[in-house]
């Protein structure tokens, strides 16, 4: 759902409370500026941060993971994108 800042002050109560079951888009001169969402959808998109750690410091179990990994097949267009890529 998007609303313009103007119709987001007027209506906040009513928007505030659909945000807590839809993202709600507020748009500024026809630009999305903001997005509202609940705390809880807010908590869940915070713990899919990624984790990030020097190759040296994975586990060997990590490791082992890692190289047994596969491309899943609807991604294998992506290769063709290394194709003439080099170090």
């Amino acid at each position: 759902m998007k609303v313009t800042t103007a119709e987001f002050i007027k209506n906040y109560g009513a928007l505030a409370d659909r945000a807590l079951t839809e993202a709600v888009t507020i748009t500024k001169n026809g630009r999305d500026r903001l997005v509202v969402i609940s705390a809880e959808e807010y908590a869940r998109l915070s713990r899919r941060d990624r984790r990030v750690v020097r190759a040296e410091d994975l586990t060997d179990a990590e490791i082992e993971a890692i190289a047994r990994s596969e491309v899943p097949p609807e991604h294998a267009h992506l290769d063709e994108l290394l194709k003439d890529w080099t170090r």
